[in-house]
């Protein structure tokens, strides 16, 4: 393939003498024998493989370590605050409940809420037993949660009261379910279900709650610990098992990252984390915020603030009465901070960074995050297949390159493939980004196939096309696959075209993505209707909202009144009809 385009030149006017490191000198700094971010290689699933010496072996090993935090808030939502010394309290009590009941090793136990207290309670609770926890989208419909049950096969699930009311009358259907759990019931439980509250109590009183022991259980870093769902451009969703390694390699990632940026400045990192308040508005269900976000925190000793859903007013008093540290999460974000008519009200002086990954980002809010807010911008790359981080960019790095996705961290390795995957591709030109490191999955879940299409010794094929500069930054340049990435939300146009196609007047229909502002992108589609056959714009729409989560529903719907353009092996030229959107890109 063609060499991509040069890096576009630094938005705004860095220190004379920055980096007053080079990034060599500082990676051989932060790994060298003995230091905090030393590496190790070990074999995992027959390769070896760096990682990081000194993370915490497993998830459970973790929970235990938190407890020396004590009285210091582990969350805050609304008026409820959850210290750590209480959140452990309540993992142990819910971890002996769901052994009682015969949950164990590698029974999975899904969970469907929005950010709450009791979702890194369960979490905890359900991986320190050994079991596997499913975090399922809590935006899907109902059909769709039904899937991601019947496909993990789960034994146990905990729902919050909007998404029982949602799930109930799939519970029958689901074979191999045995319990339900429902916290913060909108209505009387009935039937089987039980409230949470009835085993742990209100999260305002778990500081109360008995000193009972940790759960005793073998669990080996490369033991399963999570079944995150990704979907791919065909077919249903699949579910990408991560284990307690991969969960606990972005504990040390993300404070390399800082300690990268600070040696590049000059400063010099201290050799305690200072203690963080972050402001968590992106849901739990996403690796981002649960291991990139959730887990370094808690290795940290930071405070944790959820917010109901997201909305910039709310969000600004809260970062001025918490005095957040850090937030983001993707673009959306800080656009609306940034942009917000009252954003003078508030005292928003706190914020030290704002990161986001997950959505095109443009130069422009780089270099306001920085101006505005006296905030370090920071973004990354990664997927669900490599639970999380892969590469991290922050400060002045990405002040100097803010149109790339950062370095590597040193544990990662990246390569770019022709489009067979036969030959590695030198520095500059574009092809498949590859990616090898501890944090990367051991496959799908009951899925051999698109596992061994996907996973090779080590390494995942992104699907991703990408290039690599002369330091190792990496460069997104387009996805292979049909996704759209509207505010870090992926859609997988396959999908939303099958339901499309499920509309009686449509013979052939296109979902792509066009450029917006803050979303980065947003759906919209193009279709050809029976011969005949009549619809409108608005009944489409409304067609697709009642079977798919609303956020896949195209914001805009065109009609052509041939069959849509295709190339000589049948495939929609997606490019070819961007042109009748041109000009109506949301601003």
């Amino acid at each position: 393939m063609e060499s991509a385009a040069l890096t576009l030149e630094p938005i705004v006017p860095l220190p004379p003498d920055w980096p007053k490191a080079p990034l060599a000198a500082v990676d051989a700094m932060l790994t060298a024998p003995g230091a905090k971010f030393e590496m190790d290689t070990v074999e995992i699933r027959g390769v070896p493989t760096r990682v990081w010496k000194n993370a915490p072996p497993t998830a459970a090993i973790l929970a235990r370590l938190a407890r020396l935090w004590g009285d210091r808030p582990f969350t805050i939502y609304q008026d409820e605050r959850v210290s750590y010394e209480a959140n452990y309290r309540a993992t142990c009590h819910l971890a002996s409940w769901m052994q009682a009941r015969g949950v164990g090793k590698g029974d999975r136990v899904a969970l469907a809420m929005r950010n709450l207290p009791e979702w890194p309670t369960i979490f905890f609770a359900a991986v320190s037993i050994g079991a596997i926890l499913v975090p399922l989208n809590a935006w899907w419909t109902g059909a769709e949660l039904d899937y991601g049950m019947q496909d993990s096969g789960a034994k146990l699930l905990f729902v919050d009261g909007e998404r029982h009311a949602r799930l109930q009358h799939c519970y029958d259907k689901l074979p191999d379910l045995e319990q339900v759990v429902v916290s913060r019931a909108c209505e009387p439980i009935e039937g089987d279900a039980v409230a949470l509250e009835s085993i742990v109590g209100p999260c305002k009183s778990w500081a109360e709650l008995a000193d009972i022991a940790f759960p005793d259980v073998a669990i080996a870093p490369d033991d399963d610990v999570t079944l995150f769902y990704t979907s791919g451009t065909t077919g249903n969703p699949k579910g990408a098992v991560g284990t307690h390694r991969n969960l606990m390699t972005n504990i040390l990632t993300a404070g390399y990252s800082v300690a990268r940026s600070m040696l590049r400045r000059g400063e010099v990192p201290p050799p305690v984390p200072a203690y963080k308040v972050g402001l968590l508005v992106i849901p739990l269900f996403h690796v981002t915020a649960c291991s990139a976000g959730l887990m370094a925190l808690i290795a940290a000793g930071g405070t944790v603030v959820f917010m109901r859903r997201w909305e910039p007013t709310e969000a600004m008093a809260i970062i001025q009465r918490e005095k957040v540290n850090q937030t983001g999460g993707v673009p959306t974000i800080a656009w609306q901070l940034l942009e917000h008519p009252e954003r003078h009200k508030y005292d928003l002086s706190s914020l030290e960074s704002i990161s986001y990954g997950g959505a095109p980002s443009a130069p422009e809010l780089v270099k306001r995050i920085f101006q505005e807010f006296g905030a370090l911008p920071g973004n990354g790359w990664g997927m669900t297949e490599t639970m999380a981080t892969v590469t991290h960019h922050l400060g002045e790095e990405y002040l100097a390159r803010p149109t790339s996705a950062g370095p590597p961290v040193p544990v990662a390795e990246l390569k770019i493939m022709d489009v067979e995957g036969a030959r590695e591709l030198p520095v500059g030109e574009v092809g498949e980004l590859w990616a090898k490191g501890p944090m990367i999955v051991k496959g799908y879940w009951n899925k051999p196939e698109a596992t061994a299409e996907t996973f090779r010794d080590g390494w995942v094929r992104t699907g991703d096309l990408a290039r690599l500069d002369e330091e190792g930054f990496l460069y997104i340049v387009d996805r292979a696959k049909d996704i759209i990435i509207r505010g870090g939300e992926n859609i997988y146009s396959s999908e939303v075209e099958h339901v499309l196609y499920a509309h009686p007047a449509v013979t052939d229909a296109a979902l792509i993505g066009v450029p917006h502002r803050t979303l980065g992108e947003e759906p919209v589609a193009v279709v050809h209707l029976a011969p005949g056959m009549s619809t409108s714009e608005a009944e489409l729409q409304a067609f697709v909202r009642e079977r798919i989560a609303a956020f896949k529903v195209p914001v805009a719907i065109r009609f052509s009144a041939e069959t849509l353009p295709r190339n000589a092996n049948g495939k929609i030229l997606k490019k070819d009809l961007k042109a009748l959107f041109v000009g109506e890109q949301a601003a």
